[in-house]
């Protein structure tokens, strides 16, 4: 089972949620931008959460596919065809050998996520088939995805084409997944206050609180660049370098700040002035270039309530849609 990269995107490559263990060494963790969507995309095809799945950023690559498919779309809306025909996202569709997947622009969000029933198969390194482009490891080849890549997908174990017609080049199953309530207020982003926060003077401390900045053209996997008013620390002595995670705020030298992303360093001799709570990746995950951000301080209790319901929600979202696609296999096997 397989599909063909016939023109890549900008920046596609097969990730997982990551390798841990291995900070000790210098090794980030990396994994999916958006862990919420690309959870979402495996349970929409009946995958386990952390099936291998392409991340894709806009513009995206045009992939045919070679065998009969299941497959699903989420995070970024980058309004996808299949055979020039639009298709919903965040929603399993079925799409028989020999058809184009393209992606016509970008309508809301950064990073895009596409399941196939089965998982993609991949280079694992240290336990993870993410792509590791730094280290040239996992995925497919240790780098992004290039025009002619065959990427190999798991078998199927029911035979889904049953379910198209002659006619029909693709269906989308009948069932979507709203996901609202995780992306309503985009960009509103709540944050713990950091271990550096008090190193900041109380009038910075106001301006993080009550500015808006903006992402800058700069920003990538390993971090998003901000561009607001100046922020000011108490003293100019260095700092030791210390450890960083996903979400990290860090203050550079210019006064301006970085939010730490899926590819961080596993250090930083900055000041850690917040952290996004982990609720909120989602959301920071899929602002994009020019986006204008807000940061609200919360309390580590709720952010541990927001985090929880999210996990709740999740697992729900995952019997579901195994019982639903359970459901209408079975109907149309009979």
């Amino acid at each position: 089972m397989s599909l063909t990269i016939i023109k890549n995107g900008i920046a596609d490559s097969l990730q997982d949620e990551g390798r841990f263990g291995y900070a000790g060494y210098g090794i980030n963790p990396g994994g999916v931008t958006d862990r919420f969507a690309a959870r979402i995309a495996n349970f929409l095809v009946g995958n386990k959460a952390n099936a291998t799945i392409m991340e894709m950023h806009f513009p995206g690559p045009q992939i045919l596919f070679e065998q009969n498919a299941l497959i699903s779309i989420t995070g970024a809306d980058m309004q996808p065809t299949i055979n020039g025909e639009p298709v919903d996202c965040w929603r399993p569709l079925m799409i028989r050998k020999n058809s184009l997947l393209q992606f016509s622009k970008l309508a809301s969000g950064a990073w895009a996520y596409m399941s196939v029933h089965g998982g993609f198969e991949g280079k694992e390194w240290l336990g993870s088939i993410s792509t590791n482009i730094k280290a040239g490891a996992g995925g497919w080849m240790g780098r992004h995805l290039q025009k002619g890549d065959e990427l190999p997908f798991g078998e199927m174990h029911i035979y889904y084409p049953v379910l198209l017609s002659d006619e029909q080049s693709w269906i989308g199953l009948p069932w979507k997944v709203d996901i609202s309530d995780t992306y309503q207020n985009g960009r509103e982003i709540f944050v713990l206050k950091g271990a550096e926060w008090d190193s900041l003077k109380p009038a910075s401390q106001q301006k993080f609180i009550e500015g808006k900045f903006t992402i800058l053209p700069s920003s990538d996997r390993m971090g998003y660049q901000l561009k607001g008013v100046t922020l000011e620390k108490r003293d100019t002595n260095d700092m030791i370098s210390t450890a960083v995670n996903f979400g990290t705020i860090q203050l550079l030298s210019g006064g301006q700040f970085i939010v730490l992303m899926s590819d961080h360093q596993t250090t930083g001799g900055y000041p850690r002035i917040a952290n996004v709570i982990s609720a909120h990746l989602p959301k920071l995950a899929q602002l994009k270039t020019g986006d204008a951000v807000q940061f609200k301080i919360v309390d580590i209790a709720f952010a541990e309530e927001l985090l929880l319901a999210q996990q709740k929600h999740l697992q729900i979202l995952q019997m579901s849609c195994q019982d639903q696609l359970n459901k209408y296999i079975c109907t149309a096997l009979i």
